[in-house]
């Protein structure tokens, strides 16, 4: 099957965020991410910290901390990112609980998805649902 790559995902939506430690702990405590790896530079920057959810992954670091990627991100607006979840209404539950604005409850779609729209501390839109086309090469 294409894009199986060894059990890895082959795409890694990659987020920097002003405060990215706060970043993390949204993601991980509201939006149930769990954190893979976290380096920090001397002054606790966020120089890469990887954040995986069921079989995907992000990338989450902090802006400002130099280099390349850094650099070219300077300016950029929020991103959406789609995650598959299996229980929709427990995990917008989880992401209300924690304060997380909602930008759309759990609604069912016409092409056979449930899901629902947040925004995160920094703008970044993240929706959440069933909706997983199968990928076949």
């Amino acid at each position: 099957m294409a894009g199986t790559n060894g059990g890895r995902p082959s795409i890694y939506p990659t987020l920097l965020y002003t405060d990215a430690k706060a970043a993390v702990r949204q993601l991980t405590e509201a939006l149930g991410f769990t954190e893979l790896a976290l380096y920090e530079g001397e002054d606790g920057t966020v120089m890469h910290s990887e954040l995986v959810q069921g079989n995907g992954a992000v990338m989450v670091g902090s802006k400002g901390r130099g280099g390349l990627f850094d650099a070219t991100m300077k300016g950029a607006g929020p991103c959406g990112v789609y995650v598959v979840v299996d229980d929709v209404d427990g995990h917008h539950q989880r992401a209300v609980d924690h304060g997380v604005e909602i930008l759309m409850p759990p609604t069912d779609q016409d092409y056979g998805s449930r899901d629902y729209m947040a925004r995160d501390i920094e703008g970044n839109i993240w929706s959440f649902g069933t909706y997983a086309p199968a990928i076949e090469g």
